[in-house]
Formats: C-alpha cells, structure tokens, sequence
C-alpha cells in the first residue's frame, strides 16, 4: 500500500501546467484558466486541511492508483493551486477530480473535520462548466445523463435490452469478449446489467396503502429511478414492511430521480431541477417522514436544504423536505419493530454479512442501525468483513466512467466479504448489488444478495431462503 509521504507543492502541479506557466512568464496570473465566479470551492474549508494523511489509507483511488494528487490531500492542495493561479483548471488537473470515488470515506476519518464533501461537490460543477471532455466522454456521459434519472426512459430503453437477453445476444457478447476493446466504458455497462423480468416494466403502487392495525405513522416512500426498474422486489418488501409495523404509506404519482446521479457529477442544473420536482410531488401530502431505501439517494435527499440554499423559493422548502427523510432502516430502528419475526431458514441459523454502503456509512453516519434490525430476525448470525468501510467501486456511475480504478475495488470488495463465510450478502444500495453481483460471478461465487428490507419481508410472512 502507497506510503503517506509529506506534501511537496511542486507534486501538485502537473507537468503541462508547469510548462504553461514556465514558457508563459509574461502571463498575467488572472489569463490563467482557473475557477469561475460561480460557487469555487470555499478557500475557508481549503484551509482546514492539514495534510497529515489520515485520509490516504482509506481513500480507495489512492490505495489503487498510488498517487498523491488522486488523494484527497491531493486534491484539495490542487483545489488551492488552482484558486491562486498556481495550477490551470484544465484535462491534466480535471482527472484528478473525476478520479474521486465521492465515497466520503476521508471525511469520516479526518481528524481535522475538513468538509471534503462540500470541496468536491464545489468543484465538479467547475470541471463540468470550464474543461472541455473528449467525443467519447461527452457521448457516454450524454447517455447516463438524458437516460438513468428519467424512469420513464430508461423503462423504455429496457425493451431491447429485455430482448437482447432472451434472445442469447448477450451470452454470444460475452462470450466473444470485443466490446471491452471497442469500449471500456460501453463494457462496464453491459457488465452489471442484471436480468430484466417483467417486474421492471409495471408500476402499479397506489398511492395510499393503509398500515396494518393501527395506525402509528403516516409515511412517504420513494421508489428511486434504478431501483424501481432493477429491483422492484424491493420497493414490494419495503412497503410491506413498514405497513406491517403501523405505518400508513404514500406513493405520490410520477416520481421521478431524486438528482442523485446528477448532483454528484456536477451537473448542477439537471440536479436542480430534479430536486425541485420532487419537492412539489411531496408538498402537501403531510407525512411524518419521507422513507428511501437506497443509501445513494438517502445522502442526497438529504442534503437538499444545502442543494438549493441559494434558491430563494425552494430554499425554506428544501429543508423542511430534508429533515423529513429517513433511510428505511434508520426509521425502523426509531419507532421500533411491533411484528412477529421468524426464522429465514429451516435450521433455523443464517450467518450473513452486511455490506456498508459508503453514502449510508459515511454520508449519512447510519451503520448500526441496520445490524439492529437484521440482529432482531431469529437465528440471524452477523459477520464483519475486512474493510468494511472501503467502497466496493460502484460510487453511483463511477464503475461506469472510471471502470479500471472500479473493477480493482470491486474485485477486493467481493473477496473480504466471502472471507467471512457468510452464506448471504444484505446490501442496502442498488449500485453496490450489481457491482457485488458482477464480481461474485466474475469469481464463480454462488451467494444469494439481498436487500435488508427482503430479509425482514421474508422473516415477517414466514418465507424461508432455504
């Protein structure tokens, strides 16, 4: 594992800067292309960093590319160069940014508290507006973009897909091996699709479902744009989890994504617009709390009332959204579970492990909650596997734009978790269930995955996994 070296200024500047500033001494510092006037990151939290380099061991791209720069020291050094002339915002310097997983992982661990998260989420809105991407990068990006957050779309978009599967295309695509030397990126894709059922073309939640005996709580769900499609089981099991346990839900009509996707890539209009929207499906329905069970999504949400503090109609709306949102299993743990749980298998043991996602680890400070609730299920025996916290690759559509650095975490992520011996996995994130999925086939692993609100639907009716 790379060394946490001190910090040398000139490691942060890249040669091509250099050699513009050195063969350019008559430029004026201001000609020099840096960040805009719109939101650069705040040189108040630049400053906060130290640079002692507690972050560097538990920085995925760092322990996979061994660089400082593509550090979260590193980049905020450069974030400092670049607002003081000393380095360009160009493609030399941009990469160093996108090569960020956005994992959080360095702001937990920061004995300083520097607010990484806020860094890094100033400055991609800037590489976005100010660094020009390759053909390829512009058109791969156009797709996720004008595709994943729009559920409608994307449902359409599954059709030929749905008939690329079940006419063996995609085994003869696999098999012969070309699409990841005509496109990494295109590969990447192709690799987590998992298999497309019938469930992810209906939609048929109405938008009031009563709890079951009395009534404790009045509830909102969120049915997110990849999980809806991919895993509607879950959204099944969700709702009939909390309306098992006292909770009245609703399903507000045309959902859309939450701007998860977008916010995290700096796409700052499309985020906006789609944080707005779902504020204006929720407004007036008058529930105690706004349930998601996606840890991607969970972050986001509830970081609306920063998203749009600037906006001066959505501003007092955004936050009062943002206090109302709980990840499923941060809610269960509060109001506590009220219904009969059974054993999952007919021995009655299960040994499990449960997969921190790094947006509910990290970003929402949400861990043992959901060993909580699956330690309440009878016979439930829990493992922890080595670096725990460390993110499995997946970081929304990092696996997708930066699949090298994502393959490498992926492979890592499914090795310690087998190690523990667990016989099933609980993850709580749709990206990191295809991420763990891929590399538990790419290794020939025959584990089940599931979804912590599965394992509770099933421990409730008394459906056994084996």
């Amino acid at each position: 594992m790379p060394t946490s070296e001190p910090v040398v200024e000139s490691q942060f500047i890249s040669a091509k800067d250099s050699n513009f500033l050195g063969q350019n001494p008559h430029l004026n510092p201001s000609e020099i292309p840096g960040f805009d006037a719109t939101n650069p990151p705040n040189p108040n939290l630049i400053s906060t960093c130290v640079h002692c380099g507690f972050c560097l061991s538990t920085c995925p791209s760092y322990r996979v590319l061994g660089t400082e720069m593509d550090s979260p020291r590193g980049r905020i050094y450069l974030m400092d160069a670049i607002s003081k002339n000393d380095a360009s915002l160009a493609e030399t310097t941009a990469q160093h940014f996108d090569s960020c997983l956005g994992c959080l992982a360095c702001v937990t661990t920061c004995p300083s508290g520097v607010k990484y998260d806020q860094l890094i989420a100033a400055t991609r809105p800037q590489v976005e507006r100010n660094v020009p991407r390759s053909l390829p990068d512009r058109l791969i990006r156009a797709l996720i973009f004008n595709l994943f957050p729009y559920p409608n779309r994307l449902r359409a978009f599954l059709i030929p897909l749905f008939i690329y599967q079940k006419l063996g295309f995609q085994k003869l695509v696999r098999t012969i091996g070309l699409l990841p030397k005509i496109s990494p990126r295109l590969a990447a894709m192709e690799s987590i699709l998992p298999e497309i059922t019938p469930d992810a073309f209906r939609e048929d939640f109405p938008v009031i479902i009563p709890a079951q005996g009395e009534k404790r709580y009045r509830v909102g769900v969120i049915l997110g744009c990849v999980q809806r499609l991919f895993f509607n089981p879950v959204n099944e099991a969700t709702v009939r989890v909390l309306t098992a346990n006292g909770c009245e839900v609703i399903i507000p009509r045309n959902q859309g994504c939450c701007g998860a996707l977008p916010e995290h890539q700096g796409q700052t209009e499309q985020s906006h617009t789609l944080v707005k929207q779902m504020i204006d499906r929720f407004s007036g329905t008058n529930v105690d709390a706004i349930i998601i069970n996606a840890a991607g999504c969970g972050h986001t949400l509830k970081e609306y009332g920063h998203i749009l503090k600037d906006d001066p109609q959505y501003r007092e709306q955004a936050e009062e959204f943002s206090e109302k949102v709980k990840d499923v299993q941060e809610f269960l743990a509060e109001i506590g579970l009220t219904k009969t749980l059974y054993p999952l298998t007919e021995t009655g043991e299960l040994t499990l492990v449960y997969q921190d996602a790094c947006h509910l680890l990290h970003g929402q400070k949400i861990s043992s909650q959901p060993r909580q609730i699956l330690q309440q299920i009878p016979g439930v025996k829990l493992r922890e596997p080595l670096d725990a916290s460390l993110c499995c690759g997946s970081a929304g559509v990092y696996n997708l734009l930066q699949p090298e650095i994502a393959e490498e975490l992926g492979q890592q992520k499914v090795e310690n978790l087998m190690n523990t011996g667990a016989e099933l996995i609980a993850s709580a994130n749709p990206g990191c269930s295809l991420q763990i999925k891929k590399h538990l086939q790419l290794q020939g692993k025959d584990i089940p995955l599931m979804h912590p609100m599965e394992l509770l639907d099933y421990s409730i009716r008394g459906i056994k996994i084996k």
